[in-house]
């Protein structure tokens, strides 16, 4: 019997209603990044129930669960994000979220099901592994810096680093049932930017007796978008946006202070640094020229992340040759960033896109949306691709090394 038909001979419908209903009771209990401290018990009471070795803790709730094959080889690592998000969930599920303002709006609930079901699928494929098999259940995605780069900081891996990473992310826009693949540069680094900006406050109709902030806030938002991307190399997509501005006053009260903060995302390290240069002497200018001052604080977020050339594209291969080329699909660079980032520049990997979408469905729901769904029957695409291309890329002889 082929690999193929093995898998979905154990993939059986019973076996997808248990993921599933574990998928939605990991929906029903998110917790935020590095708080997942039920998240963690779940994942480790089913491991423990279903026989399977694992490490814990690390960087406190994380897990590392592995499987070793039959057969000698190498070493893939198998990662899924543990953490929800700061959302009211307004979806109408029945198993919407029991944790009031806390929602899995980003599909993390979904990547644990997968990775738990890879594992109950490989572990009934050992004859099947050439090496050895871990599965990361990482905290922290949504969060700087990030539980990639910390469990990494930990030595995650000690005397088991693996030669392949490899993870996998829903998308709403794709129908389930496809995936989608993107070789090289994939998602953008990102910052956090947080600007004060100080002046002096008053009677909005006494403006001789005021700097005013709201003004010198303004200008700089402005100025920094011209700036910023009149300036940025042309082969180097950037994305500098604002999405919180704050100025507590009144009709006919000027604040003491505004407060800005926002992001910065670029996929080229060197200009990264020129940014976030331009973006502390351009606001501090501006508000001195207007006779006031201001704080700038840039929180170095993610690296870039990089999806290995040769892991690509044998790993595209393999999906056509399980799904067949029409659920297939070429994926462009995305501005959103991920900290799986910090894994692939340590150790050569690939993240790809599996679809959750509804067929013929125009306008999904985009992740971190408050009415964010997805078709469960994409946990099946999810499940057999990562467990075929754990099995199959152990075979691979050469695994060239990440230089970025």
């Amino acid at each position: 019997m082929s690999l193929e038909q093995q898998i979905a001979t154990i993939l059986t419908d019973s076996l997808m209603e248990e993921i599933i209903t574990i998928r939605r009771q990991l929906h029903q209990y998110p917790e935020l990044s590095f708080q997942e401290y039920k998240t963690s018990e779940t994942i480790r009471g089913l491991l423990d129930q279903w026989g399977i070795d694992y490490t814990f803790p690390h960087v406190e709730t994380g897990i590392v669960a592995r499987i070793t094959g039959k057969k000698p080889g190498k070493r893939i690592a198998l990662r899924a994000d543990m953490d929800a998000l700061p959302i009211s969930e307004r979806s109408g599920l029945a198993f919407s979220s029991s944790n009031k303002g806390v929602m899995h709006a980003c599909g993390h609930d979904v990547h644990m099901a997968s990775l738990l079901g890879t594992i109950r699928l490989l572990n009934q494929l050992k004859h099947e592994i050439q090496g050895e098999v871990l599965f990361l259940f990482q905290p922290g995605e949504e969060l700087i810096p990030g539980g990639a780069k910390l469990m990494l900081e930990e030595d995650v891996f000690k005397d088991r680093e693996p030669q392949m990473i490899i993870a996998q992310h829903i998308l709403p826009e794709m129908e389930a049932g496809h995936v989608g693949f993107k070789a090289g540069m994939y998602m953008a680094a990102n910052d956090e930017i947080y600007i004060r900006v100080k002046g002096k406050g008053g009677h909005a109709a006494l403006r001789q007796q005021i700097k005013d902030p709201i003004l010198m806030a303004s200008q700089i938002l402005l100025s920094l978008q011209q700036e910023i991307m009149s300036k940025a190399p042309g082969d180097s997509p950037t994305v500098l946006s604002f999405g919180k501005v704050l100025a507590d006053g009144a009709t006919n009260v000027i604040p003491d202070d505004v407060i800005l903060e926002g992001t910065f995302r670029t996929m080229n390290e060197e200009w990264r640094k020129e940014a976030h240069g331009l973006i502390a002497s351009l606001a501090s200018n501006i508000a001195t020229a207007m006779g006031g001052s201001v704080e700038v604080e840039i929180r170095h977020g993610y690296p870039f992340l990089y999806n290995n050339e040769q892991i690509t594209g044998e790993s595209k291969r393999l999906a056509i040759q399980l799904l067949g080329e029409e659920k297939v699909e070429d994926m462009d660079i995305r501005m959103t960033a991920e900290d799986f980032a910090w894994f692939t520049q340590n150790i050569p990997g690939m993240m790809y896109r599996f679809g959750v979408g509804d067929p013929g469905s125009e306008q999904p729901f985009s992740l971190h949306s408050p009415q964010f769904k997805v078709n469960e029957s994409a946990l099946r695409t999810g499940i057999s691709l990562m467990s075929y291309l754990a099995i199959e890329l152990l075979k691979i002889e050469a695994v060239e090394k990440i230089n970025t």
